[in-house]
């Protein structure tokens, strides 16, 4: 469990709980928490935002639960790249899987769209791409300088990334939808749409879709039923599924999965809506986003039955619309929201 900065914690602590209550449901189920204080106020304290040997004291876990990372005291890139990208690329976290799906009782900007309208899985690619770290500044502070930002697209990070989106779709009976911009990026994104029409090629009963990105981000709006199963780089996926959170209830209700398809590694799981300094310590934060991430370390784990049963409690909660914080129009507090998905749980039974 790392709460990390902001109202990370405070989110993070009504995820354990309704964990909690799972165990105590199922009666089989156990979990053993670890809390790490790392994030920006450990910056602060230390000069850096994880101890040394934080991804050896990592690598013994299951699952790796996180609340947020951010603080206007700790720029947004090293508090990124000494957190929550260390982690995702030190144990190879190269799928990132983000739902977009519109929940009975949740709020849509979107006129006349029904709820079955909006029910999308983005994979994102989660390693390289834009996101690699690669590049450089030249003769910095002058007038000649110049900034390099490589994006990296290796063909294993490539194929493996669309690899695992077509065997979901096919899973799933689902279509496939790429999301590229292979029109103005004349090397990586013409490689990616190469790639992805060469997997295609071992997956005939999937029906797959290509799309730039700014048609895509207009569908999103538009017409979001277009999309089932969405893969995409890592830069595009980002951008995309806060729009998608955007359409589908806010992002209090967005959940994220860094997953290592392999299990190599501990797998992370966390809301995406981000530290929001401004809200931190009012108790007025939604912790929805990181209990449906719960939902999702539940199905990685195995335990798909109670991933299910987490999420309709979440949209039992939406529904009932009585214990909603100020983001969704209510008045309740963050611990209320946490206790409701509880009453909830238990109300269904064993």
């Amino acid at each position: 469990m790392i709460g990390g900065d902001g109202i990370g914690p405070e989110v993070l602590a009504e995820g354990i709980k309704v964990l909690k209550t799972v165990e105590e449901l199922d009666g089989g189920l156990r979990f053993d928490f670890e809390h790490f204080p790392w994030g920006c106020g450990h910056y602060m304290r230390h000069g850096k935002a994880m101890d040394d040997d934080g991804m050896e004291r990592l690598a013994k876990f299951d699952a790796i639960y996180l609340g947020a990372v951010g603080s206007p005291s700790v720029p947004d890139h090293i508090s990124l790249w000494d957190l929550l990208l260390r982690i995702r690329k030190g144990f190879d976290q190269y799928v990132n899987l983000r739902p977009v799906k519109l929940l009975k009782g949740a709020p849509c900007p979107l006129a006349d769209v029904k709820r079955e309208d909006i029910d999308m899985i983005v994979v994102r690619e989660n390693s390289e791409g834009e996101y690699a770290g690669a590049g450089d500044r030249l003769f910095r502070g002058t007038d000649r300088e110049v900034v390099l930002q490589t994006g990296v697209f290796s063909r294993k990070g490539t194929e493996r990334i669309i690899r695992y989106a077509f065997e979901l779709a096919r899973r799933e009976r689902k279509t496939l939808s790429s999301i590229s911009k292979g029109n103005a990026l004349n090397y990586s994104m013409v490689f990616w749409d190469e790639v992805f029409t060469l997997v295609g090629k071992e997956y005939p009963d999937v029906e797959t879709r290509s799309y730039l990105v700014d048609a895509a981000a207009m569908f999103f709006v538009k017409e979001p039923w277009r999309f089932e199963v969405v893969v995409t780089s890592n830069l595009f996926g980002d951008i995309l599924t806060d729009l998608g959170a955007a359409i589908a209830g806010g992002m209090g209700l967005a959940a994220g999965a860094n997953i290592n398809p392999e299990r190599r590694f501990p797998s992370m799981f966390e809301p995406i809506h981000g530290s929001a300094p401004d809200i931190a310590g009012k108790g007025i934060a939604n912790p929805l986003a990181a209990i449906w991430s719960a939902s999702q370390m539940l199905d990685f784990l195995g335990r798909e039955d109670w991933g299910k049963r987490v999420l309709d409690s979440i949209e039992s909660v939406l529904v009932e619309g009585k214990t909603l914080t100020p983001d969704l129009g209510g008045t309740a507090r963050t611990p209320d929201v946490g206790g409701a998905v509880i009453k909830s749980l238990r109300a269904a039974g064993r």
